[in-house]
């Protein structure tokens, strides 16, 4: 048993292509099994085997429970030592008992391992820049889910699979993800990045899409010495007469506290709000022959960011090549 166990960890280590051996090393795993104090037997499919199993099982194209114990005998083959059973239970039970908060830490230690690693020249600008998004995940009907994330209402019970959304921030160096928050389908992914904005870091740019360029959003992010950059939201009016104009398709122009205290915010909260804001507009056109001209706008909170260019700006937009 402890040969078979021993030739895994080489394997997923080395040999898949996977950057266990640097983001989520042996003595890593091992040191958070040991804080949460999870007990378990010394058997093949021990916590670190089954972890990194699920892990290459996921991020792989064929993501069955059979080819990833395939995987597995595999590599024991190559050493000439005793094959375990194609029977997938023996992996998928420990996988089942894998705790939530043993993932969390890792996740965690993982995305910190990773921004260590990040050295000047790699920051925009000199800054470091964050990207949120909000996404849905679907997950196995059973009794538990379905009490904690319900199906959507447009389904008929019994025909479909719960959902849950996603609110996720990026690292836009990296690629990983910093933090993550989840809750029940029909919530806004506006709710969801309240609760991630307390890991931003000062200094940080947070690039979003239109979904959160709110006013009290926009105030709460600079509190945190933070520059948002989001599109204009739909519901908010352009005008080109309005404004003070600081460059070619760039201005200043001043946005009012909503009259009404809006969904998702306390009345003590709504209350800290000033009564006004001076954001930074940015919009450039995107022209092709045979369509309407459209205009995309990108608005920033924060007299730091007005010293940087607007192409330079426009080079944080997801969805547009740099200008």
């Amino acid at each position: 048993m402890t040969l078979r166990v021993q030739i895994l960890k080489e394997k997923y280590s080395q040999s898949l292509g996977l950057p266990f051996k640097e983001l989520l090393p042996e003595t890593a795993i091992k040191q958070v099994i040991s804080e949460l104090k999870i007990k378990y037997k010394k058997r093949l499919f021990d916590p670190l085997i089954t972890l990194w199993a699920f892990l290459s099982q996921v991020l792989d194209t064929d993501k069955t429970c059979h080819n990833a114990v395939s995987k597995i005998i595999a590599h024991l083959a190559e050493s000439e030592v005793e094959i375990p059973s194609t029977d997938t239970s023996a992996y998928c039970q420990p996988r089942a008992r894998l705790p939530e908060k043993l993932l969390e830490k890792l996740f965690n230690f993982s995305a910190q391992s990773l921004e260590e690693k990040v050295t000047t020249e790699y920051l925009w600008c000199g800054r470091n820049v964050k990207v949120i998004d909000g996404s849905t995940v679907s997950m196995p009907d059973t009794v538990e889910n379905q009490k904690e994330y319900p199906q959507p209402s447009t389904q008929k019970e019994g025909c479909g699979f719960t959902i849950a959304k996603i609110g996720v921030i990026f690292s836009l160096i990296t690629g990983a993800a910093v933090a993550l928050c989840i809750d029940v389908l029909n919530t806004h992914d506006i709710k969801l990045a309240r609760n991630l904005y307390s890991f931003l870091k000062p200094n940080d740019v947070l690039v979003g899409d239109r979904a959160f360029c709110a006013y009290a959003d926009m105030f709460t992010i600079k509190k945190l010495d933070c520059d948002p950059l989001f599109r204009k939201h739909q519901s908010r009016t352009t005008t080109m007469r309005k404004g003070k104009i600081v460059g070619d398709c760039d201005k200043l122009v001043t946005w009012y506290k909503p009259k009404s205290c809006p969904k998702g915010l306390s009345k003590d909260e709504f209350d800290a709000l000033p009564k006004s804001i001076t954001v930074r507009e940015v919009y450039y056109y995107i022209v092709i022959p045979g369509f309407r001209t459209q205009r995309v706008s990108l608005y920033q909170f924060n007299m730091k960011l007005h010293i940087i260019g607007r192409s330079q700006l426009l080079s944080l937009n997801s969805h547009e090549p740099p200008v």
